[in-house]
């Protein structure tokens, strides 16, 4: 009588397809490589809570958590009410909103650090989202520490209207009074970046970072040339060509990104307490030369 050898059954979530050149890889490499695929390099979607893991010494302390986005204009769309549509979306994405807001450090350095979150409503800007953002932007001018925002999204939230426009006013707003107090905003544009975020927040960064291969604009693509009626360079809202046309100022491969961030931020930012002893190693100084001059 035949033996046939029992058929062993794989556990679920063993491996994993890369979406840029389809093969497979152990999901623990590629988790191991910040979701970098082993094969082509490609930069697969991060979520909020795990970027701020990825860059935080710690994990951070979280902001923000406990605002929720409600259904203020009472929308609906084909019978489904805008509230069932953030119920799925909280259960499919596990997180509460677009935007994960946290305190923390990177080597040591305090910063406050925003991740916005694509696997929730493709990153969309919201009012809850914009409120992250400006209570972060808030956060790091109390404490006067740099701010980090991590940018991925794909505009403005259709289901809240105008109100979702407004954020873009808002978090400017937030920003500016950053930059007025003489504090770093840097911001990492990740795959992708479009829309009223790219209009907005996004692009006002003291230093723009980007991942290999984002996707950066404002509009897609097929819509500019549909627009302008022209055939547009190939790749054209892509990092690597923004960062030929000054848009960006450096491309950093994900697994050297905190690195790059260390670096930015012990070079951007002295602490209060270390320009307070700078100023008056100067004044002591300053005073010793004219009491030299004077005898």
């Amino acid at each position: 009588m035949p033996f046939f050898r029992k058929k062993r059954e794989i556990p679920a979530g063993l491996w994993m397809k890369c979406p840029a050149c389809g093969k497979m890889a152990f999901t623990k490499t590629v988790e191991e490589s910040h979701r970098v695929c082993p094969e082509c390099d490609h930069h697969m979607k991060v979520n909020g809570p795990l970027r701020v893991k990825q860059l935080l010494d710690d994990g951070g302390e979280r902001l923000g958590e406990d605002l929720i986005p409600k259904d203020l204009l009472r929308f609906r769309s084909e019978g489904e009410t805008y509230e069932d549509v953030l119920e799925r979306s909280r259960i499919k994405s596990g997180v509460s909103e677009a935007a994960t807001a946290a305190r923390g450090t990177i080597e040591g350095i305090p910063v406050t650090l925003l991740a916005m979150d694509f696997s929730f409503r493709g990153g969309s800007m919201g009012v809850v989202v914009g409120e992250r953002v400006a209570m972060a932007a808030d956060d790091a001018y109390e404490r006067q520490v740099p701010f980090i925002l991590v940018a991925t999204s794909g505009g403005a939230r259709m289901q809240e209207g105008a109100l979702s426009l407004m954020q873009m006013a808002k978090t400017s707003a937030a920003i500016a009074r950053l930059k007025e107090a003489g504090l770093p905003y840097i911001v990492l544009l990740a795959d992708p970046c479009t829309g009223g975020v790219s209009a907005s927040f996004a692009a006002l960064g003291d230093v723009t970072l980007a991942e290999p291969g984002a996707l950066i604009g404002f509009a897609g693509p097929r819509v500019i040339q549909n627009t302008i009626k022209a055939k547009l360079p190939e790749g054209f809202q892509r990092s690597e060509f923004l960062l030929e046309k000054g848009y960006v100022d450096r491309i950093v491969h994900r697994s050297k990104l905190r690195d790059e961030l260390a670096t930015l931020l012990r070079y951007m930012h002295k602490p209060a307490a270390e320009l307070a002893t700078a100023a008056v190693g100067e004044a002591d100084g300053g005073d010793a030369s004219n009491e030299s001059d004077e005898s």
